[in-house]
């Protein structure tokens, strides 16, 4: 059941037709895919991530990345790593069940409808996270989707 709930694609992030990176996210964390120039040892890379700023790069250059997040993210619990010529972000939310419409504040942008798309998603997690061995796999919402993060109280932090 989790996997149906699980993001079915991952969203572009495009500047000038060309793909940035690529990214998806659960009631927790945001994630962040960028494929890796060839020839460069893995050393060279290196992500600063901060509360409400993400830094990537090659060492030595000017960064591919530098720019504020959508909101803010947990630094302690968030993270990145190499493999398979891929840089993968892990930024723990710090308002878990928010709804982002872009890793990148003011860019990128998902279309309204990819935005109630991904918050019905969200939504149908946290109804499984609550309500667990009940299956919500046939579960629909009909008109406009609460926002998962304030629905009925709230969502619980950890």
């Amino acid at each position: 059941m989790a996997e149906k709930l699980a993001p079915e694609k991952r969203h572009s992030f495009l500047h000038n037709g060309e793909k940035v990176f690529e990214w998806d996210q659960t009631l927790e964390e945001v994630n962040i895919y960028i494929n890796l120039p060839p020839n460069v040892h893995s050393k060279q890379f290196y992500c600063k991530i901060q509360s409400k700023h993400v830094e990537v790069g090659i060492k030595g250059n000017p960064p591919y990345l530098n720019h504020d997040l959508f909101s803010p993210v947990k630094t302690d619990s968030s993270f990145w790593t190499l493999e398979d010529d891929i840089m993968h972000i892990t930024l723990q939310k710090r308002d878990k069940g928010q709804t982002w419409s872009s890793p990148i504040l003011g860019q990128g942008q998902l279309d309204p409808y990819a935005t109630d798309l991904e918050q019905k998603r969200l939504m149908l997690q946290r109804f499984l996270e609550e309500n667990p061995g009940f299956d919500f796999s046939q579960a629909q919402f009909t008109g406009s989707c609460p926002d998962p993060r304030t629905f009925m109280g709230g969502i619980s932090s950890d």
